[in-house]
């Protein structure tokens, strides 16, 4: 298969890579990208990203920011990072890549813990994740061609603890290994509307 890594240089994105590099043509997209640089929060560096790149057939999504802020602090504007980012962002991938994606293919995006786990200062981050997750419930049962839709919530990863534990408290962290498997699962499998919990 051909696949496309969006976020491939980041802590998920590495070692979804290392699980589908041996066997599959991976094209590496991020800010950082290895092979090509794109910008979610923008639908014409993504238009401009499925242009160079051309068919694949499976699209994977391991990018997308939210901010972290306490309720009473969290402002429409500090709101809108995860709206643009985790949110639409993800969701133009789908949007402006169906043609782009071959008969049968998949789209896996990223949610995460927060939407069913609740944590302070995280509503905005669940808010984006919540919506990920609907869209994908409901993009499912209307995708071309065979096309199938996943997401993946993984639970804060062990990789990126130290910077994070501070806003998890009693949380039991994950390899990152362990949620690369389950985009794997995603790519691999048959199954479509589904988000894969990484607890």
């Amino acid at each position: 298969m051909r696949i496309l890594i969006i976020g491939a240089s980041g802590t998920i994105g590495k070692e979804v890579t290392k699980q589908l590099e041996h066997d599959h043509d991976i094209i590496r997209a991020g800010r950082n990208g290895v092979d090509i640089t794109v910008d979610i929060t923008s639908p014409d560096s993504i238009k401009n990203m499925y242009e160079i790149v051309g068919k694949v057939d499976a699209v994977v999504n391991a990018s997308g920011g939210a901010a972290f802020s306490p309720l009473t602090e969290l402002t429409p504007e500090i709101n809108e990072k995860g709206i643009i980012s985790k949110l639409k962002g993800q969701v133009n991938l789908v949007l402006l890549g169906l043609n782009h994606v071959n008969k049968n293919g998949s789209f896996t995006l990223t949610t995460g813990i927060m939407m069913d786990d609740p944590i302070p200062q995280g509503a905005s981050a669940a808010m984006a994740n919540g919506g990920v997750k609907a869209f994908v419930k409901s993009a499912a049962i209307e995708m071309p061609r065979g096309i199938r839709i996943n997401s993946v919530s993984p639970n804060a990863v062990q990789e990126s603890w130290e910077r994070l534990h501070n806003y998890f408290p009693g949380f039991d962290a994950v390899p990152a290994k362990r949620v690369a498997l389950a985009f794997k699962k995603s790519v691999y499998g048959a199954q479509t509307g589904q988000n894969y919990e990484v607890y």
